[in-house]
């Protein structure tokens, strides 16, 4: 049983209408075939769909998968704003299965990542994705640690994370040798794969069960359709028309929205809650030199700092034998800036006035300033790394990828450490679903989210 999803209050819709219950079965859609609807004047073949899911990442693309094997007798369409699909969030992270030991118990990170670690490796040994279970040490390196990190061992096993155990120094060195360190925790579960190739999978899977996916539709409106494709005497079949920035729009009965760096705006144009908001953490990675890869052998991550949701700059090693440095946690002045001096004046804007992020920068001034710091200066990460592996140098590591993090932040300048989903009520609310924050582990949990978003399609609009 799924614990109940958080709703936000404020209802949701601009315009009064009444709808018809209900889907339509494939017999009744039969001769409706695919294609665009161009606003302002009408299709001889028109895009519309039970169920249109916004957002080509992996939450999105595991919940329209689950969705249409769930309900193979529904049309389901997904619309993705870029040329690709999981280009972002999802093609821009460690790569890490993570085991599920951070969270605070009962929250829906603690069980989805459980449960979703464990539907990750079944998926991919189903399908032949490449993965590695290498495992993970978390290690504390100063007396001051200690503490928190039997506390973090204590919750990982309320969590029902498999295999934990705490070691002291000389198991550290039999698992990396070159590893310095207290006491760790050894999780022997966490691995690493690409996440990307998972989420192509869960694409090929959907539109194996029939689904469709539009690309290069970038949601401008989700509003009350004016005219439906055909008309019924129940009334309006496809009531809610989600439109593009190129004028086209798909008409479908529910929406479910999984858009991450936009989720916020996304829920405002559908007329819900606009909070929580969505605040920008890019995370730059360094690459150790491939000569130096012998220093590392699995993951290595520091004991995390309990105030933030981040988990500090760890070790990681790919699939392809690199070995990633990060990230670290600085704002982004763009919601897909990967480079430090990229910048969007409305993104920005919005995260100063519109969240509580000025609360946040003067609860927490140092900390932000010493990211900052880090991120412009490679010596000082390097210095950090030290500490778990003193054989690192500067002349080892090389600037890498990065990636960014979409973080909901409320009012008060707390970052929300929980995945939140919510709806509205009202014309368009109650056809809505939206997934408002769902960072890391996310990508881990992505099966287990799609299956509690189809429990709740299917309760919420009465599948």
């Amino acid at each position: 049983m799924w614990p109940t999803l958080r709703y936000l209050g404020g209802a949701c819709g601009r315009a009064p209408c009444r709808f018809a219950g209900g889907f339509l079965r494939a017999s009744e859609r039969a001769s409706r075939g695919p294609g665009l609807l161009r606003g302002g004047g009408r299709s001889s073949s028109t895009s519309s769909f039970d169920i249109v899911v916004i957002g080509g990442g992996i939450v999105g693309l595991a919940s329209a998968r689950t969705l249409i094997l769930k309900h193979p007798g529904l049309s389901i369409g997904v619309v993705e704003k870029e040329k690709d699909l999981a280009l972002h969030q999802t093609g821009r992270n460690s790569g890490v299965i993570h085991s599920g030991i951070y969270y605070k118990p009962e929250t829906l990170k603690a069980k989805l990542c459980v449960e979703g670690a464990a539907l990750i490796y079944e998926y991919c040994d189903r399908k032949g994705i490449p993965y590695k279970q290498c495992g993970k040490l978390i290690v504390a390196v100063e007396q001051d640690e200690i503490p928190r990190l039997q506390a973090l061992y204590e919750r990982g096993l309320q969590n029902g994370v498999q295999g934990l155990r705490l070691i002291q120094q000389e198991e550290i060195k039999k698992k990396e040798p070159y590893c310095r360190g207290l006491m760790a925790i050894d999780c022997p579960y966490t691995g690493i794969v690409d996440y990307k190739q998972v989420a192509l999978s869960f694409a090929q899977d959907f539109q194996d069960a029939g689904g469709s996916i539009l690309k290069g539709f970038e949601v401008k409106d989700i509003e009350i359709a004016k005219e439906s494709p055909s008309r019924s005497k129940d009334g309006v079949d496809y009531p809610i028309a989600v439109k593009n920035t190129k004028g086209e729009e798909v008409q479908c009965r529910y929406v479910v929205t999984c858009a991450g760096l936009y989720s916020d705006r996304i829920s405002e144009l559908s007329g819900c809650n606009p909070d929580p908001q969505i605040v920008p953490f890019r995370g730059d990675y360094l690459l150790l030199k491939p000569e130096k890869g012998y220093l590392v052998k699995g993951n290595i991550y520091p004991v995390p700092d309990s105030r933030f949701p981040f988990l500090g700059v760890h070790f990681t090693p790919k699939l392809d034998g690199t070995i990633w440095l990060g990230p670290n946690a600085v704002l982004a002045f763009k919601r897909e800036g990967y480079r430090p001096f990229d910048f969007n004046a409305r993104d920005v804007t919005e995260t100063i006035l519109k969240s509580g992020f000025i609360k946040m920068v003067l609860q927490h001034f140092s900390y932000g300033a010493n990211e900052m710091y880090k991120a412009f200066f490679l010596s000082e990460t390097v210095k950090h790394l030290q500490k778990f592996i003193p054989e690192i140098t500067t002349n080892d590591v090389l600037r890498g990828p990065a990636g960014v993090r979409a973080q909901a932040m409320d009012r008060d300048g707390n970052l929300i450490d929980d995945f939140v989903f919510d709806g509205g009520a009202g014309d368009i609310g109650n056809h809505v679903l939206h997934v408002r924050n769902a960072p890391s582990p996310a990508a881990t949990s992505s099966l287990a989210i799609s299956r509690m978003i189809a429990d709740e399609v299917q309760q919420r609009f009465k599948l």
